[in-house]
Parts: structure tokens; C-alpha cells; sequence
């Protein structure tokens, strides 16, 4: 996914303004199972992903709890480096080798800072952040099981055939064995 698509799904920034933020882009290319941000630490950069797919999870006394994918053309971000400059309580793993475009939130403040049209997309872009997460955390609170499954179905159908069964479960927040109870209702 080229990063022309990506910034403008946020929000359409005129030609000099885009140029200027595209020449604060890297590119750079991880392996599956990189782990891109790592909790407890202050995270400077922010990634959009051009090929590939990662996870965000947490650790707990359960283990693993998978509460995030992002795949082409999704932010892989730390919003606690981004909003606070704090350390990030998630980590961000790669589920397959991925190509990413890299912007240090140091030269992105810079430019929030010296051209308006980039501070509007970043207002953008932060927004849209907020309303994924709060689709998370509604879906997790007010849907049953089986529907947040159809839900994700829906909406990411691509991650059943590139995400291992184990984080899908635990993103839906039930075991894998309810999980394959799920999927095999779904088909009777």
C-alpha cells in the first residue's frame, strides 16, 4: 500500500504539504515475529504498515491478551509515546515479515508545529485513532462472543487466514476452544 493512499485516508493534504511530510518517511522492512514496540518503554516512532500484518497485546497472569490487529494501511503506534511522551503499556508484534513507513513523532511534532494543513491531518489522524479504540472497547463490553466473531468476520476477513487461531481467540477474549465452538455453529 503506497503511503500516498495511507496519509489520505486521514485527511487530504495539499501537494507541498504532503511532500513535506513524506520526506520525513522512511521505509524500513522487519521479519515475522519482530517485536516493533515494546511496553514499558517511550516510543519515538510511529509506523504505517505498507505489507504485512502485526498484533498488539499485553502481557498478564493469563498470558497473552491480544486486543488490537492492523493490517495494510493501519497505524502501528504507541498513543501513550505519541499523546504523552510516556512509556507504552503494549507491544507490537509482526504475525508476518512486513514492510513499514517510519515517521519519528519528534519530526512529525515539528511539523505540527510549522504548517497547519499537517496539524489538521494529525488532528485527524488522532481522532481516528480514538473512534478505533473506542470500537474495541464497546464491542468487547456490549457484544456477545459469537457476535464479536461475526463482527471481525465482517469486517477483517483477511485475518483468519493470516493470524494464528490463538490470537484471534484471545483478541475475542474466549478460549480457543470456544472459539472452534463459535466457528462451527456458524456453519449449521
Amino acid at each position: 500500500m503506497e503511503i500516498d493512499f495511507i496519509l489520505d485516508q486521514f485527511y487530504k493534504l495539499p501537494a507541498p504539504s504532503a511532500t513535506k511530510l513524506k520526506n520525513y518517511v522512511s521505509v524500513l522492512n522487519c521479519p515475522k515475529g519482530h517485536i516493533l514496540i515494546k511496553s514499558g518503554c517511550i516510543e519515538r516512532k510511529l509506523y504505517f504498515i505498507k505489507k504485512g500484518i502485526v498484533r498488539a497485546f499485553s502481557d498478564s497472569e493469563k498470558g497473552e491478551i491480544t486486543f488490537w490487529f492492523g493490517e495494510e494501511g493501519e497505524t502501528a503506534i504507541s498513543m501513550n509515546g505519541y499523546v504523552q511522551n510516556e512509556k507504552g503499556y503494549e507491544n507490537i508484534e509482526l504475525l508476518e515479515d512486513c514492510e513499514l513507513y517510519e515517521l519519528n513523532i519528534k519530526d512529525l511534532n515539528y511539523l505540527y508545529q510549522n504548517d497547519i494543513h499537517i496539524a489538521n491531518w494529525g488532528r485527524k489522524f488522532a481522532e481516528n485513532e480514538i473512534l478505533k479504540m473506542e470500537d474495541r472497547i464497546i464491542s468487547r463490553q456490549l457484544l456477545e462472543a459469537s457476535e464479536r466473531y461475526k463482527l471481525l468476520l465482517v469486517n477483517s476477513p483477511n485475518l483468519f487466514r493470516r493470524v494464528p487461531l490463538k490470537h484471534i481467540a484471545s483478541y475475542l477474549g474466549i478460549t480457543q476452544v470456544s472459539l472452534s465452538r463459535i466457528r462451527k455453529n456458524k456453519f449449521k
